[in-house]
């Protein structure tokens, strides 16, 4: 894996949460997992993703669709971490 990868802003925020997850509570569990992108968010996400497809994207359509990816990623980390605390097998660990 390469550095830029494992120092990507994602993998960064990652290992933030990871650090955290044992302060993670239930309750903030359930906030994380309800938070996500708006209606106008996802069509202009699926706006970008089409034009990519085509090849019709241009650069700062790239980069808008580089930062929703960005921070998608960085959202299911969070939730990824959300689930584990609510998960029923946690407390068998």
């Amino acid at each position: 894996m390469s550095t830029v990868a494992v120092n990507s802003e994602a993998a960064i925020f990652g290992r933030l949460i990871q650090a955290q997850k044992n302060n993670l509570t239930p309750e903030l569990a359930h906030d994380i997992l309800h938070i996500g992108f708006s209606e106008n968010d996802r069509d202009r996400i699926n706006e970008l993703a089409a034009k990519a497809q085509a090849g019709t994207l241009v650069g700062e359509e790239q980069r808008e669709l580089e930062n929703f990816n960005l921070v998608g990623d960085v959202l299911a980390v969070w939730h990824s971490q959300a689930r584990r605390v609510l998960s029923p097998s946690k407390s068998a660990s």
